[in-house]
């Protein structure tokens, strides 16, 4: 699952705000008596419902493994810069397609299993196979792996793909061990620098430092315990009680001169490549008229939902794609909002009003919020949302894998996912010919012009198609104990590395 200025932002209600604004500004916590504080609470807004990145598309799995406990050849960086982790090395051929990896000698899986350039085929082939459930297959499916040493791996790809090296950097490219890969769910087992200590469902996640980690004591943070913590205005309270040191995708927009008028904190506004839409199931009647689709997307005013999800932290988007990103287009202007446009086409495709249908609203506060709004705009037009709000498991499950739904709120945070749209069989039932064409030049273009006109004529199509209501490019907030180290700045994907956090 994938800004400017939007999203994981929000509001809690003014009841809690004046519960919050009576408590004493108590310090948080610290243990100056013996040093420089080693341990650290993280909030985080979606539990994930296993820990294993490469058997579900949930970013939540990233946000608390990545970097932590596996490992991948490449590391991705908040600035999107790439440098190597588990690789020390590589050269690429000129024509973009051979990829010779210089693997890093003497690393160990948790278990004392070494990792080997046998590791990397293994993982590959296991992610890229029939039986794969990596939302990435695609990726490694095109991909030959060849055993040259035991510190020597190439990868050939069948396409041209120059954001591979960022694309294994991600959460689906991690190594895993063969011995413990289909437990990984419950007990991962990576090559990184924490172990999972413990797991309270629907509480907290709690890391251990590895203490036979390659550089385990240059790693300041020996215990990270990541609370989950889904309610907005218990977000706040936390970490004004200092029971959370950071809270990464905070939704605390309303609050926000609170914090940064408060010494204790720090506030970071940051960007993404995530966009935020009302996604359509296309192979539902009467979604799979286009002119259905385009009337939905006219009943809705982007900028009331930014306003009313993301508390103005928002840039609205036309397609699949945001600013920021090689060749992005303004394609917002194809379904401006327009109440009349929706009633007339929907009275074209011959839809008697009302229309209802039903809003499926996974627990993140910016859902629920924006939920609400999308509603009362669709009823302006005719079509009566009923909305239905469930937790994250049953909206992977109901939404994600058996497609059960007519319209969803959600935000795709990977940077480089506009090929979902031509993946046969994903969750929003997109099927278009052309687009699937236009991306299999995209992918295969090696002139960077070239492959920026494709991709402004993808965003187009997409648009025009009215495959989904593209609504707007989330920008996250976090606030955190001034103290706190090495926090992202941007986050060009979802991870926090707590090997780079430390007190000061």
């Amino acid at each position: 699952m994938l800004n400017r200025r939007t999203l994981l932002t929000s509001s809690f209600a003014s009841s809690a705000l004046a519960a919050v604004g009576g408590l004493p500004l108590a310090l948080p916590r610290t243990a100056l008596a013996q040093g420089r504080k080693d341990t650290l609470n993280l909030g985080i807004v979606l539990e994930p419902t296993k820990l294993d990145p490469t058997a579900a598309a949930e970013s939540s799995i990233a946000e608390v493994t990545l970097y932590n406990i596996y490992e991948t050849l490449t590391k991705v960086h908040a600035d999107g810069s790439v440098s190597a982790l588990l690789a020390e090395s590589w050269q690429i051929s000129p024509d973009l397609r051979t990829y010779t990896f210089k693997l890093r000698k003497g690393v160990k899986f948790h278990n004392g299993e070494p990792f080997s350039a046998h590791t990397v085929k293994f993982a590959f082939e296991r992610a890229g196979g029939d039986k794969s459930a990596n939302k990435d297959k695609r990726i490694f499916a095109n991909l030959g792996v060849h055993v040259v040493d035991q510190d020597t791996v190439v990868l050939v790809n069948k396409e041209v793909e120059p954001n591979l090296l960022f694309l294994l950097g991600q959460a689906t490219a991690i190594m895993v061990e063969p011995k413990s890969a289909d437990s990984n769910a419950a007990r991962p087992i990576g090559t990184g620098p924490y172990q999972l200590e413990s797991w309270r469902r629907g509480a907290s996640l709690t890391l251990a430092r590895w203490s036979a980690y390659r550089n385990a004591s240059a790693i300041p943070i020996r215990r990270a315990v990541f609370k989950v913590i889904v309610d907005s205005a218990a977000q706040v309270t936390s970490l004004l009680a200092g029971d959370v040191d950071a809270f990464v995708r905070v939704d605390a927009a309303r609050s926000m001169a609170q914090f940064k008028n408060d010494p204790r904190f720090q506030v970071i506004i940051a960007g993404s490549r995530a966009k935020t839409l009302m996604a359509i199931n296309n192979q539902r009647k009467p979604f799979d008229d286009v002119r259905v689709r385009r009337a939905l997307c006219a009943a809705v005013n982007r900028k009331a939902v930014i306003e009313g999800a993301a508390e103005g932290y928002g840039v609205a988007i036309g397609s699949h794609y945001v600013s920021g990103a090689p060749g992005y287009i303004d394609t917002t202007a194809i379904n401006p909002y327009d109440p009349a446009k929706a009633r007339a086409l929907l009275q074209e495709a011959g839809i008697k009003t009302p229309l209802a249908l039903t809003l499926t609203l996974p627990p993140t506060p910016y859902a629920a919020k924006g939920g609400e709004v999308i509603a009362a705009e669709l009823a302006k037009a005719g079509i009566q949302a009923r909305l239905v709000n469930v937790e994250w498991a049953q909206w992977m499950s109901s939404v994600y894998i058996n497609h059960n739904y007519d319209l969803t709120l959600i935000s795709h945070v990977e940077p480089f996912d506009l090929g979902n749209w031509a993946k046969p069989g994903y969750y929003w039932g997109y099927r278009s010919k052309d687009f699937d064409a236009l991306y299999a030049r995209i992918k295969t273009a090696s002139a960077e012009r070239e492959r920026h006109q494709l991709l402004a004529q993808a965003q187009r199509l997409l648009a025009t198609d009215a495959a989904a209501c593209f609504l707007y490019q989330p920008q996250w907030i976090t606030i955190a104990d001034k103290r706190v180290r090495g926090l992202w700045k941007d986050m060009p994907l979802f991870t926090n590395d707590i090997s780079a956090l430390s007190w000061a």
